[in-house]
């Protein structure tokens, strides 16, 4: 008699955002457990974020593939599952669903579709890991010394830049020590340093000379990831950029009347410029575009995507407004709000950091006044915004100090010419100079 082996395997998910793996933080599940659909079976750390692997397949636990601090590329085993003893399993648990079977083949599921309970659980603290123990709590951590480490991540992290774990006071459930705290204590702690290796040219080994008191900072994680999407983008799009400074004393007012009208929902000017963007996009739909390379054509998007540029302790990232165009004026500031905190507190899933057609970059937080920005790729524009300061300005012939910013927009050539992007950034200005053409354009 021929025994069918019906068992299910799961691979490692499409991460989006070029990320290709992710490090294992912890098995929600053991080897024997019973598991549903959409059931999260591990948390895995990228270099965007800490998300929870809901798994496509009901049934037992027979193979955990990895274990906690180990990476795994996409498209490898993550787990695998048997039918229950029984019969059949019913075919929706058995197989992946339509969404999961479409596109790139492995990806995501769970978030926002309202299968297996209420989304992330909380972790209890677990007594630090001595790493030379091969797992066996530290006689320190059984004393309540040792500082709380969950993560492997954390740990490599503190390594690598000379942190002293025992010597931070984790801000996590529990007190357990977050990569904050130790990106935190990196400006005190000392830098890691490579003396030169003598004797040893650096032609012989390929490497830059590293020479003595250098400081060596590793390109790993998400600096590797922003490394090479900016430099793909720069190596793939023949981008130019374009600026012209505006008077932002109208879209200042405006901004007061409305928050003075409604002071429980407050607009900020980001939500603002958001809004004008949109209407620009409207207007201008040929920078809310892709090139596709491979099918040499451009792709005008049917949504706009807005990405969001966000300054966090682990590095810039841009999540994104899905069908921003929707919104109105408060649900932007909303969404806004909700999004960029927790961008920063590093709760997004995947499906937030990716799929964007045009970004928005507030630079002007940093107190600079102009930039020419990289384009996120494959986005064909991003619109940068300076910080708003007194300057002095020709008001109907007469000088005026007023509010003044500088835009930049910078464009993909292949997808317009410079009459669009023109175009574009003059409607811009316009709407920041004279927000009573917003109105007129809705």
């Amino acid at each position: 008699m021929t025994t069918v082996d019906r068992t299910q395997v799961f691979l490692l998910p499409d991460l989006g955002e070029g990320l290709s793996e992710a490090e294992i933080v912890e098995w929600r599940v053991a080897v024997g457990d019973v598991v549903t659909v959409d059931q999260s079976v591990v948390e895995v750390e990228t270099a965007k974020a800490v998300v929870d692997v809901p798994c496509p397949y009901a049934g037992r636990v027979v193979a955990l593939h990895g274990a906690a601090g180990e990476v795994r590329p996409v498209g490898q085993p993550l787990i695998t599952i048997a039918p229950l003893d029984g019969g059949d399993e019913p075919a929706a648990h058995a197989t992946y669903r339509e969404e999961e079977r479409a596109g790139s083949g492995n990806v995501l599921i769970g978030y926002g579709t309202g299968h297996g309970g209420a989304g992330r659980r909380r972790r209890r603290p677990r007594l630090a890991l001595a790493p030379e123990s091969g797992g066996t709590p530290s006689p320190a951590a059984a004393g309540g010394t040792a500082p709380l480490v969950i993560s492997p991540i954390v740990r490599r992290l503190a390594k690598e830049h000379g942190v002293d774990l025992a010597t931070l006071r984790g801000t996590g459930p529990g007190g357990v020590v977050r990569r904050a705290d130790v990106e935190a204590a990196r400006t005190t702690a000392p830098a890691t340093r490579l003396a030169a290796v003598p004797d040893q040219p650096a032609a012989h080994v390929g490497l830059a000379p590293v020479g003595d008191g250098d400081v060596v900072i590793p390109l790993t994680g998400i600096r590797k990831v922003i490394a090479d999407k900016l430099s793909r983008s720069r190596r793939e799009i023949p981008e130019v950029t374009i600026w012209v400074d505006v008077d932002a004393t109208g879209l200042l007012e405006t901004r007061r009347a409305i928050n003075a009208a409604t002071p429980d929902e407050p607009v900020s000017i980001l939500a603002l410029l958001a809004r004008i963007c949109l209407s620009g996009l409207r207007k201008f739909p040929q920078l809310n575009a892709h090139v596709d390379t491979e099918g040499q054509r451009i792709v005008q998007s049917a949504g706009v995507h807005l990405g969001i540029a966000a300054q966090t302790d682990r590095g810039l990232i841009v999540p994104v407004l899905r069908d921003a165009q929707r919104l109105t004026t408060r649900e932007l500031a909303a969404a806004l709000v909700e999004t960029t905190t927790a961008a920063r507190a590093g709760t997004l899933p995947p499906a937030r950091l990716t799929g964007g057609t045009f970004t928005l970059n507030n630079y002007g937080v940093f107190g600079v006044d102009g930039s020419t920005p990289i384009i996120n790729h494959p986005e064909a524009a991003l619109l940068g915004v300076g910080r708003i300061v007194d300057k002095p300005w020709v008001v109907d012939g007469q000088l005026a100090v007023r509010k003044v910013t500088q835009l930049s927009l910078t464009f993909d050539h292949r997808v317009c010419d410079g009459g669009v992007a023109g175009g574009f950034l003059r409607h811009v200005a316009d709407c920041v100079e004279q927000p009573a053409l917003l109105v007129a354009n809705v």
